[in-house]
């Protein structure tokens, strides 16, 4: 119901031309019919789980309604309206949802969908590399928007005294430090009691005779005789460019890219980035690139999935066994799940879904949904068989058939049953909307997809697996049988046709 805009500036930025900046920001965004209001800010709140400097904006659309949007707006299309309207230049865009945007600067420091972590010990070789990889990512299909960080960027007022000078009018260090304190930065002198309220009081200059360099050096410097030094005869005022903020990681020096991703799947990107930087970027000895932000949690969750799903599986083809005591009935129920793969790749397709975790929850969730049918399948298909075989009526190709097809029609209103309970209980989801409906329309669609082809599968593909799998076994009984092919009213042929 909300979208974050936390578009990225150059260091240096002034408090005046921020707020401006994102006024204009908000104001752009609040023009949208589908805004109900927007909430901004810049630079760090009172926290110290927010070190944002002042180049970091950050404003929060509320939406409407989603049944108030006009025809044909969804969530992407209308992040493309924000995007154009609010972009400038020197500005890199990037948009999110308040919550994830938190528990993705949380868990990676990245507020991007992929980030690049450049280590190394010198901020300003940290900072050239930055900006040639900040050139070279848009070339890469699926970019958005690329910003690095200036690691040397920042601008500060140094004030170098003059111990020299200081000395000739019996000025200390701290004496000229003391005075810069108090004109330029402010001192507390006391404290206010307002009821339960503290409030201290701080005095300092005002700000129209501290806003220039100019201005700071015409700041009176008591000395012991009680003459009146200004302060530009005792140090020298420059600014000097240095660094905004300081990033370390496991000991190391580190710069940060921002990339915003769109219209493309993070891993794929990825992969074509890592190439193109792998070829066109140099980098020194001591430096090395760490790809993260939402790409490192997939990699994370992809580690997991490579030990779940085997296990699953692992688990799923033992407990078949355990019921079944044969492999090969084993086999058959699980030969069942690749095929069910097969509708969940075409919706997943159909509906234009990446692979995901939820996407892998859902596929997991099928596999065992599709052993179970093929488990009731299979059991229907192994009781007619051994009525048959009792009765004495297994005794060529043709009754083979005629029992196998008794036991797939017990068992075509059961399956079609189970199918039709799932995909009717899930397709709501398909169509919902609201919170949370993103990630349970990726766990319901590759069920809902899955289901179809996994119920045409065990209507006609373990049928006939299962009757090869018999006749072959048949004719093995019938090779070893001691008695003549004439005394036997028809053998089974050795082929199937």
């Amino acid at each position: 119901g909300s979208v974050v805009d936390m578009p990225s500036v150059f260091p240096g930025i002034g408090t005046a031309q921020a707020k401006r900046l994102m006024q204009q920001r908000d104001s752009a965004m609040a023009q949208i019919p589908e805004v109900e209001m927007v909430l901004g800010k810049v630079g760090r709140a009172e926290t110290a789980t927010d070190a944002a400097p002042m180049s970091m904006l950050e404003s929060t659309a509320i939406l409407a309604p989603r049944e108030e949007w006009r025809p044909g707006v969804d969530f992407d299309s209308l992040i493309a309206e924000f995007d154009a309207r609010v972009r400038s230049p020197g500005v890199a865009n990037m948009w999110s949802m308040p919550i994830k945007n938190r528990l993705d600067m949380l868990a990676t420091g990245i507020k991007t969908p992929v980030g690049i972590k450049i280590f190394g010990p010198d901020l300003a070789t940290l900072e050239r590399i930055g900006k040639e990889v900040e050139g070279l990512l848009p070339a890469v299909k699926g970019t958005a928007s690329v910003f690095a960080e200036r690691a040397v960027g920042g601008r500060y007022l140094e004030i170098d005294v003059n111990r020299e000078e200081a000395a000739r009018y019996g000025l200390t260090m701290a004496d000229v430090q003391h005075t810069i304190m108090a004109a330029v930065g402010g001192m507390n002198v006391t404290r206010t009691v307002e009821g339960r309220e503290r409030y201290s009081v701080n005095v300092r200059y005002a700000r129209g005779l501290r806003d220039e360099p100019e201005d700071i050096a015409r700041i009176l410097v008591a000395t012991p005789t009680g003459a009146q030094v200004p302060l530009g005869q005792l140090a020298g005022i420059r600014f000097a460019e240095g660094p905004p903020m300081i990033k370390s990681e496991n000991a190391l020096l580190n710069s940060i890219v921002y990339v915003d991703v769109r219209g493309r799947d993070i891993g794929s990107y990825v992969e074509e980035a890592r190439d193109r930087l792998r070829q066109n970027l140099d980098l020194p000895p001591g430096y090395r690139l760490e790809w993260s932000g939402q790409y490192e949690a997939m990699e994370r969750a992809n580690r997991t999935l490579r030990v779940v799903v085997p296990i699953t599986v692992a688990i799923i083809l033992l407990l078949l066994y355990m019921n079944f005591r044969s492999v090969t009935e084993s086999l058959i129920v699980m030969a069942s799940l690749p095929f069910a793969l097969v509708g969940s790749v075409w919706l997943l397709w159909a509906l234009d879904y990446n692979l995901s975790v939820a996407v892998w929850v859902g596929l997991i969730a099928l596999a065992g949904v599709a052993a179970e049918i093929g488990v009731v399948m299979l059991v229907y298909l192994d009781q007619a068989y051994e009525r048959h075989r009792a009765e004495g009526r297994v005794r060529n190709r043709h009754e083979l058939l005629g029992a196998v097809r008794e036991g797939a029609g017990e068992r075509v209103r059961p399956v079609l049953m189970t199918a039709t309970a799932v995909t009717a209980g899930l397709l709501p989801i398909l169509w919902g909307g609201g919170t949370g409906a993103t990630v349970m329309k990726r766990i319901a669609a590759p069920m809902v997809g899955g289901m179809v082809s996994a119920t045409l599968l065990t209507l006609l593909v373990v049928p006939a697996l299962y009757a090869l799998w018999r006749e072959a076994q048949l004719q093995r009984e019938w090779e070893r049988s001691p008695e003549r092919p004439s005394e036997r009213e028809e053998p089974i042929p050795a082929t199937t046709g």
